[in-house]
């Protein structure tokens, strides 16, 4: 029905940006929330970001001031930006989506998950 196809992850050094994208294709009515989750080792799966399709966003307090959600709606792709990049923000990242297939049936799905390694 949905896919979720990432891309963006990768190894930056602390201060640096990375941009990550989800693109979703296949056959649905809508997507209705986009965004993005991290988990780090020996962490809890995390919210990091969210936006609805009305342009409405989430931060976390972790992130907050540093990262930018955005979406395509056109394209059906979500975006984070990520500047001044910090070790603790070294995690896989899953892009995540709730999506109606058709008018009042609501999925989530999720994409396969990107690692995003802060070092120097």
């Amino acid at each position: 029905q949905v896919q979720l196809v990432e891309s963006g992850g990768g190894l930056v050094q602390p201060g640096g940006s990375l941009r990550l994208s989800c693109a979703a294709s296949g056959s649905f009515f809508s997507i209705d929330v986009m965004g993005w989750y991290r988990q780090a080792p020996g962490k809890l799966r995390e919210p990091v970001a969210q936006i609805t399709s009305g342009g409405t966003t989430y931060y976390a307090d972790s992130v907050k001031g540093r990262f930018t959600i955005s979406r395509d709606n056109a394209k059906n792709t979500v975006y984070l930006q990520m500047t001044s990049l910090k070790p603790d923000d070294t995690a896989v990242y899953y892009c995540a989506a709730a999506v109606s297939i058709v008018a009042g049936t609501v999925r989530n799905y999720w994409g396969q998950g990107t690692q995003v390694t802060v070092s120097s």
